[in-house]
This record gives structure tokens, C-alpha cells and sequence, in this order.
């Protein structure tokens, strides 16, 4: 148990410096493990049982040296060696136990945080993952969910076992000998008070390779990613990479060697102390047995006692730390498990059934909620500022649109007009500040999310594509599909043949975020992720951007056979391709400012006409360019 002494002075004080103990938090961790009463009963019995055991070795050589070997009763000598062998046999039998009742709750605890954080981590609204450091949040999913396991089947326990140990230990140690129990703990200042001034070296140094490991972690993280590696081979000098990287690491070297240092001293003042006290036993104790004050046996046992509680005493004067710091990884995962998602469904929401596909916006407002409101500032690279505390500007201002089954309305405007914004109220990314967003005249905030976003398909400019098979990805959005209509919707999307040529076909691994595959075969896919969904409302963001002139006209083509009867809002960079829309919605600072089909908006000369002249003067240019 050397190394849980070493690692109780390895926490860190100054990260619960004037903290206390709070009951609201402890009543909360016992909540959490009520499912594993039994578990936790049978761990308290064993640590009980195996602190009462701890002191009987001591008692049975006690009897041999007192009783049996004096008496030269042989009969008990076999008596008392059949009973240690029994007491290592128990002792072992409690061990298991005592780890299988540990290992019960520790795993299940990580089970249920796990589990509990995941499930309400993907509910938080798009806005948390904007501001929120994604290695800070899969610290919390792991670093603390394992802090917490930690704190309630290694912390507690042994700040449990630890004064039952002594409890039991000092109670037979001052019934047999008051006296000598009382000088053997009076040399325990001489450890703690050193110890404390090396451990808070040790705690530093240690805090010092955490940060230091942290940074690397980045860096790898980032220079190794797909991104990341061609940034540093385009920009980068490797050398430097490597130098920089190398001091952390030296670093971090130093560190180990300064930390082993200090955790040898440290057990090399265990051992003295030890030593000493050991020593007090040998001449206090051999006085009173010269004086016929003691027997012999009784201060053997003294001895193997004096080992026994040294070690506790000195984890129990760094408990209040060790806990403190224990319970530190409940708060944070209580913390992010108490953040309210934005975004809920109402008591009572009901199914979307039988969906046609009437998609009404109807005088909707809309600004984002203070970002106080929608992350969390520990999960943030920077604290938040005075200003989080205050909603956006308006983003859209008493837009009113309609677009019904089969009518492809498209959504135009500059940057920043609000365009994307309009789409992601459909399926309730974003909710509605005012007004009301319907799908076949039911308020999206009466439905389940669920039911709401199973109707809805979507193709972002940008599509992500898991690290998995082509197959695993198209059937992410639609599990029950078969291997027939997998192939249907890619042969409609134009993706199939190039599919086909690939070694392994649709088993082929398309890399992190897609990156095997070119920005125009992601666009494919996802298009034909979108048609295996069979929704009844489609929304693309420029959903051909990244496409060629020849493959944009076969996805046209796709699209409008596999839109048909579809209520579709697209969103338009390139005016282009809308051209044929049913119906035209501009949008500029979040109004709409002009609606029609292609030719009466130009006819009309407003922004509209403005911005497709602009865009054609660009293609007249980018066109002469190659033609020279």
C-alpha cells in the first residue's frame, strides 16, 4: 500500500484551498450509488472483517512466545500454526472479495456516468460544441467519470479501511499496553511534518508533468491529424517541430527523476519512522518485560503492530486533501450533467405521422441566446466575458415563408443574411425566439424531436462522414435499409460507379471525416444519404458546391426525380444553380427583401438581380482567365 501513500501526497491542496466538504454533494454521490447497495455493504463487511483478521497474526504469535513455547505444549503449537494458515486463507478469500465488490461498483459507476453523460452531452445544442474545447469535454467524459469511479471505490474506500484498521489495531494495541501505545504514536510528527514539505514538492513537480503531458497531447492531436500533418509538411520546418517537442518531453524526463526522488524519500521516512518506533517498542518494551510489566509475546506483538499503523495514520492525515480532490471530479461531471439543454421537447409532444411535408415559418424572430446560457466557461479555452451574459443581435426579423410538398423554394442572399439560420429552424437545430415554425400545421415545439428530424433530410456544404465504411455511413441515417436500397440511392446520387471501382466497394473505409474521398464524392454521398432517408422535407446548403460542371448536371438530374413530391428549401452561394427554382426568397440582415422566380426578380433590378449580375461577371472573368 506504499504507492496509495505516495499518491495521496502526489494531489494537489491548492486546487481545494478553502473548500469544504459539501452535503448537498456527498447526499448526490450516495444517490448515484444506490443501485450498488449490495455491493457496498458487502465491501464495508469485508473491510470490517479484514481489519479484524489484520490484528489476529500478532495476537496468535503473542500466544505462541507468552503460552505455548514456555509450556512446551507442542498440541498448541500446531494449534496456533494451523490458525495462521487459516487467517492467510481468510485474508485472502477477503481480498477477493473486497476487490470483485470494488470492481463491481467502480465499473458500474463508469457505466452510468459514461452512459448518462453521452446520451445528455448529444441532446446540448449546436451551440455548446461551437465554444466548447472538444479535448477539454472528452477529459470530462474521462479523465473525471474515472476520477469519480476512483473516488468512491479507491479514495473513500481506503479512508475507510484505513480508520477501521486503526480503530481495530490502536483498540488492541492500548488493551494490551496503554502506555507503550501512546509513545509509539508520539513519534509520528517527526514523519508528517517533513513528509508534508516533500510531498508539496512532489506535488508541484507533479501538477508541472501534467501540464506539461497536456501540451504534448495537443500537439500531437493536432500535428497528427489529416489537416494538421499537411499544414506542417506545406509550412512547417520538422526540425522545429521536433526541437520544441523535445524540450517538452526533456521536460517531462526531469520531472520523473525529480518525482521518483521525492516518492523514495518519502518511503525512506515511512521506513525511519517505523524504524524508530520499532526501536521505542525494543526498549520500552524490553524494560517492562526485564521489570515483569510485560510479556515477551505482548511486545513481539507491539512490533508487528507498529508497522501496521504507521502507513494509515499517514494517508489519514492527507484524507481531507484526497477526498477533497476526489469529490472535485463529481462536481464536474455533475456540473455538465446539470447544464439544461437548450432545446427540449415539451411534456406530452406527440409523433409526426403520415407527413406531407407543408413547411410554414410564420413571423419568425430569431437571436442566439447568451452564450452563458449554451456552454459551459470550464469547458472553454477563455473565461466568458461580462458581455456572454446578453443575447446576439437579431439574426432574422419576422421572416414568414411557406413551401409546400413538392415545391423547391430556394434561400439567396449575402453573407451573413440568415440563410442557413431560416433552414435549421425546420428541424429545430435552432429554436424560434418569436413566431412559429410548422410542419403540416403542427408547431415543431409540440412534436418529438425524433419523429420531427426523421422527416427532415439534410445536405450541408460541408458533409461529414465517419471513420467507418461507406456502407456503415449511408445506413447511419436509415439502419433497417437494405443492400439493394443503398445501391438505388447512390446509383440516383451518381455516386455508384465509382463505388464499384474501389478495391472494397462499399466495405471501404473512408478515413477520418472522409478524407479518402474528394469534397465533390463526400457531396455524393451525403446526397445519397439523404435519399435513403426517404424524407419528406429536404434541405440542401449548396449541396453541389464542391461538384464539377458535368457531375452538378447529374446530380441536378438525380435531384429533381428524387425531390419529387418532396418539399425542398435550398440554400444558394452559387445563383446558378436555382435558376429553375419554383420560388426565389432573398434574404439581406435577416429580412426578406424580395420573393419570386428567377426571371420577375431580375426583371425587378433589386438585390437579387444585383447579386446574379455580379456572379456572372465573375464566371465571364474566371472563364477568360483559363481560356488564357
Amino acid at each position: 500500500m506504499m504507492h496509495q501513500t505516495l499518491a495521496s501526497f502526489r494531489r494537489d491542496p491548492d486546487a481545494v484551498a478553502g473548500r469544504r466538504i459539501e452535503r448537498a454533494l456527498l447526499r448526490r454521490v450516495l444517490r448515484l450509488t444506490r443501485p450498488y447497495r449490495a455491493a457496498l455493504a458487502g465491501f464495508a463487511a469485508t473491510v470490517v472483517a479484514g481489519a479484524v483478521i489484520g490484528v489476529v497474526p500478532a495476537l496468535l504469535f503473542r500466544r505462541l512466545l507468552d503460552v505455548a513455547v514456555p509450556q512446551r505444549d507442542e498440541g498448541m503449537v500446531v494449534v496456533l500454526a494451523a490458525g495462521a494458515v487459516g487467517v492467510a486463507l481468510a485474508n485472502a478469500g477477503l481480498g477477493l472479495a473486497q476487490r470483485w465488490f470494488s470492481a463491481t461498483i467502480g465499473e458500474g459507476l463508469i457505466y452510468d456516468l459514461r452512459v448518462a453523460l453521452f446520451d445528455h452531452i448529444q441532446r446540448l445544442p449546436l451551440a455548446f460544441f461551437g465554444r466548447t474545447q472538444t479535448g477539454a469535454l472528452m477529459s470530462r467524459m474521462n479523465n473525471d467519470v474515472i476520477g469519480a469511479q476512483q473516488a468512491v471505490t479507491n479514495t473513500l474506500g481506503t479512508v475507510a479501511a484505513n480508520i477501521v484498521t486503526l480503530t481495530v489495531t490502536l483498540a488492541v494495541m492500548l488493551g494490551l499496553e496503554w502506555r507503550l501505545t501512546l509513545l509509539t504514536l508520539a513519534v509520528l510528527p517527526a514523519f508528517v511534518i517533513p513528509a508534508r514539505r516533500i510531498g508539496r514538492r512532489l506535488q508541484h513537480a507533479t501538477r508541472e508533468g501534467f501540464a506539461l503531458n497536456a501540451e504534448m497531447n495537443n500537439t500531437i492531436a493536432e500535428r497528427f491529424g489529416v489537416a494538421g500533418a499537411l499544414v506542417v509538411k506545406l509550412f512547417g520546418d520538422p526540425d522545429a517541430e521536433r526541437d520544441g517537442f523535445a524540450r517538452r518531453a526533456r521536460r517531462v524526463a526531469d520531472i520523473g527523476v525529480l518525482s521518483a526522488m521525492y516518492s523514495r524519500m518519502l518511503f525512506v521516512a515511512l521506513g525511519l519512522v517505523a524504524a524508530v518506533g520499532t526501536a521505542v517498542v525494543y526498549y520500552l518494551g524490553g524494560r517492562f518485560v526485564i521489570s515483569g510489566q510485560l510479556t515477551i509475546g505482548t511486545v513481539a506483538a507491539f512490533v508487528i503492530y507498529v508497522g501496521q499503523i504507521y502507513q494509515p495514520l499517514t494517508q489519514l492525515t492527507n484524507a481531507r486533501v484526497d477526498v477533497m480532490t476526489a469529490l472535485v471530479s463529481f462536481e464536474r461531471v455533475f456540473e455538465l450533467l446539470d447544464f439544461p439543454p437548450a432545446i427540449t421537447e415539451r411534456p406530452g409532444a406527440i409523433d409526426l405521422v403520415d407527413v406531407r411535408g407543408h413547411v410554414e415559418l410564420d413571423h419568425v424572430w430569431f437571436r442566439h441566446p447568451p452564450p452563458s446560457t449554451t456552454s459551459l466557461p470550464s469547458l472553454q479555452e477563455q473565461a466568458p466575458s461580462g458581455t456572454d451574459d446578453e443575447p446576439s443581435a437579431w439574426v432574422l426579423r419576422d421572416v414568414s415563408l411557406r413551401v409546400a410538398p413538392g415545391e423547391l423554394v430556394a434561400l439567396v442572399g449575402p453573407s451573413g443574411a440568415g440563410k442557413t439560420t431560416t433552414a435549421m429552424l425546420v428541424p429545430r437545430i435552432v429554436e424560434a425566439t418569436r413566431g412559429a415554425v410548422r410542419i403540416d400545421g403542427h408547431d415543431v415545439r409540440d412534436l418529438t424531436l425524433r419523429s420531427l428530424r426523421a422527416a427532415i433530410g439534410v445536405v450541408m456544404q460541408d458533409p461529414h462522414l465517419f471513420h467507418d465504411t461507406i456502407r456503415a455511413n449511408l445506413r447511419y441515417a436509415r439502419p433497417e435499409a437494405t443492400d439493394t436500397e443503398i445501391e438505388e440511392a447512390c446509383r440516383a446520387a451518381q455516386i455508384h460507379d465509382l463505388i464499384a471501382s474501389l478495391p472494397d466497394g462499399y466495405d471501404t473505409v473512408v478515413g477520418e471525416r472522409g478524407h479518402r474521398l474528394s469534397g465533390g464524392e463526400k457531396q455524393r454521398l451525403a446526397i445519397a444519404r439523404v435519399l435513403l432517408r426517404r424524407p419528406a422535407v429536404v434541405i440542401l446548403d449548396e449541396a453541389t458546391s464542391h461538384l464539377d460542371s458535368e457531375s452538378e448536371a447529374a446530380i441536378q438530374r438525380a435531384l429533381a426525380h428524387a425531390l419529387a413530391g418532396r418539399a425542398a428549401l435550398v440554400i444558394a452561394h452559387r445563383l446558378s444553380t436555382i435558376v429553375a427554382a419554383d420560388r426565389i426568397v432573398v434574404l439581406d440582415e435577416g429580412r426578406v427583401v424580395e420573393t419570386g422566380r428567377h426571371a420577375e426578380l431580375l426583371a425587378r433590378g433589386g438585390l437579387y438581380a444585383d447579386l446574379y449580375r455580379t456572379q456572372a461577371r465573375r464566371a465571364e472573368l474566371d472563364a477568360t482567365r483559363e481560356t488564357a
